[in-house]
C-alpha cells in the first residue's frame, strides 16, 4: 500500500509541473522560470502554497495574495497524474520501464490540455517523444525497435493519408499536423499493433463526443473538435489493455 502511496504523491508532484507547461508551453515561454506564480496578480507562490492539490484545498480555491480564483483544472490535473502513475504501478509492478511509461503518460496529459484549450499539439513535445519511443526501444524499454519504427511509420502515415483524403473530398482541414506527429509519436512507445488500438479506441470515443457537441452545437459540423485528447485516451487504454485487446479480438475473429 506504501509504494501506492508514495507513487500517487510522487504523480501529483509531477502534475503541478505538468500544470506549468500546460499554461506556459502555448504562450511560448520558459516552463523553467520565472518561479510559479498566480496567473491572476503575478505574486510568485511560497513552498506552502504550491503543494499538489493540498494548497488548493487550504487555500480554498484562491489566491493567498489577491483572493482571485484559482481553476479547479489545477489539482483535477495534479490528482489525474498520481492516479495514472498508481495504475501503472499496480499494472507493471515496480519496473523500469514504469518510468518510462510514466514520463508517456505525462507527455499525453499536457498534449491534451494544450490541444483541448487551443487546438494545438505542441511539436516540442510530439517530436521529441518520437526520438525518444525510438532509442528508448533500442535499449529494452519499449517494443522492439522493429516494431517501433513500424509505429511511427504507420501512425503517420494514416493519419496523414486521413487527412489528404479529407481535404480532398470537403476542401477543409479535418486533421491537424499535430494529430499527425502525436500518433507517430505513441507508435514509437507502444509499436504498430497498438497503434491500431489507439487509432479505432480513439476513433470511436471521438465520434460519441463529437455527436454529442455538434447536437450541443445546433447541428453545427463545423465545430472545433480537437483529436488529440481522443488519441491519448485511446493510447492509454492500449498502454494498459493492448495485448490482452488484440488477443481478444484476433481469438473472435480468426478461425480455431
Amino acid at each position: 500500500m506504501m509504494e501506492y502511496l508514495l507513487a500517487f504523491v510522487f504523480g501529483a508532484i509531477i502534475g503541478s509541473f505538468l500544470n506549468v507547461c500546460i499554461f506556459r508551453l502555448p504562450a511560448g515561454q520558459s516552463i523553467v522560470f520565472p518561479a510559479s506564480r498566480c496567473p491572476g496578480c503575478g505574486t510568485p507562490l511560497h513552498l506552502y502554497d504550491n503543494i499538489p492539490i493540498l494548497s488548493y484545498v487550504l487555500l480554498r480555491g484562491r489566491c493567498r495574495a489577491c483572493h482571485s480564483a484559482i481553476s479547479l483544472r489545477y489539482p483535477a490535473v495534479e490528482a489525474l497524474t498520481g492516479l495514472m502513475f498508481v495504475l501503472l504501478l499496480y499494472r507493471f509492478g515496480p519496473l523500469p520501464v514504469v518510468a518510462v511509461y510514466a514520463a508517456f503518460v505525462a507527455a499525453l496529459i499536457v498534449i491534451s490540455v494544450i490541444d483541448f484549450d487551443h487546438q494545438i499539439i505542441p511539436d516540442v513535445i510530439s517530436l521529441p517523444g518520437i526520438v525518444i519511443g525510438l532509442l528508448l526501444s533500442v535499449l529494452g524499454y519499449g517494443p522492439p525497435l522493429i516494431d517501433s519504427a513500424a509505429g511511427v511509420l504507420l501512425g503517420g502515415g494514416l493519419l496523414y493519408a486521413v487527412a489528404i483524403g479529407y481535404h480532398a473530398m470537403t476542401g477543409r482541414e479535418g486533421m491537424g499536423g499535430g494529430d499527425i506527429k502525436l500518433l507517430a509519436m505513441i507508435g514509437a512507445f507502444l509499436g504498430w499493433k497498438n497503434v491500431l488500438v489507439t487509432l479505432v479506441l480513439g476513433s470511436l470515443s471521438g465520434a460519441l463526443i463529437g455527436i454529442a457537441l455538434i447536437l450541443a452545437h445546433g447541428g453545427d459540423s463545423k465545430a472545433p473538435i480537437p483529436f488529440g485528447p481522443f488519441l491519448a485516451l485511446g493510447a492509454l487504454c492500449a498502454l494498459l489493455f493492448g495485448d490482452p485487446l488484440v488477443h481478444w479480438y484476433l481469438n473472435i475473429t480468426l478461425p480455431s
